[in-house]
C-alpha cells in the first residue's frame, strides 16, 4: 500500500511525539528492541513514532515514523559531551527543556532555534526539509559549547 506524506500531519505528529517520549522526563520507556537499548513509542491514529538509542554520556540512536505500519520517515542522531566538567544529568535536563519547546523550523526535529535560560543556551541549525535534511543543535554553558548533537534524516520511500 503507498502511503501519502501529508507534511503538515507529519509535523503535527512529530511535535506531539516528540513531547511524549525522551524530551518528558516523565514518559515511559517501552521495551527494548535491541541489545542495550533505550526505546520511546507513540502512536496516534495511523502513525507510530518509535525512538531507539544507545548509551548515556554519548549517545546514537535513531527514529521512525510509521504510516499504516509503513515506514515514512527516518532520522539517525549522534549527541556527545564536550566539557566533562559539567554533569551529564545537568546538560541533559536542559535539553529536554529545550526538547519540549515548539519548533521554528520546517524540520521539527529537535528544539528550536535558540533557547535560553541563566547561563545555559540550546540552538539548533538544519539545513532541508523534511524529505532530506542534516542539522546540528549544541549546548552552550557561560558561552563555552559543553555539548554537540548531529542528525541527518529525510522520507523513507
Amino acid at each position: 500500500m503507498k502511503n501519502t506524506i501529508n507534511i503538515d500531519e507529519i509535523k503535527k505528529f512529530l511535535d506531539k511525539a516528540n513531547k511524549h517520549t525522551y524530551a518528558n522526563k516523565n514518559a515511559s520507556k517501552v521495551a527494548t528492541t535491541r541489545l542495550k537499548s533505550e526505546d520511546y513509542n507513540f502512536e496516534e491514529g495511523d502513525l507510530i513514532y518509535h525512538d531507539t538509542y544507545f548509551g548515556e554520556k554519548d549517545f546514537i540512536g535513531g527514529e521512525i515514523v510509521y504510516k499504516n505500519e509503513n515506514p515514512v520517515l527516518g532520522a539517525n542522531y549522534f549527541g556527545f559531551i564536550l566539557d566533562n566538567k559539567i554533569s551529564e544529568k545537568e546538560i541533559y535536563n536542559f535539553l529536554r527543556q529545550a526538547l519540549m519547546l515548539d519548533y521554528e523550523s520546517e524540520v521539527p526535529v529537535r528544539g528550536p532555534v535558540e533557547f535560553s535560560i541563566g547561563e545555559w543556551t540550546y540552538n539548533f541549525t538544519v539545513n532541508g526539509n523534511l524529505s532530506n535534511f542534516q542539522g546540528e543543535e549544541q549546548i552552550l554553558f557561560k558561552g563555552k559549547i559543553a555539548y554537540r548533537g548531529l542528525i541527518h534524516g529525510g522520507f523513507v520511500r
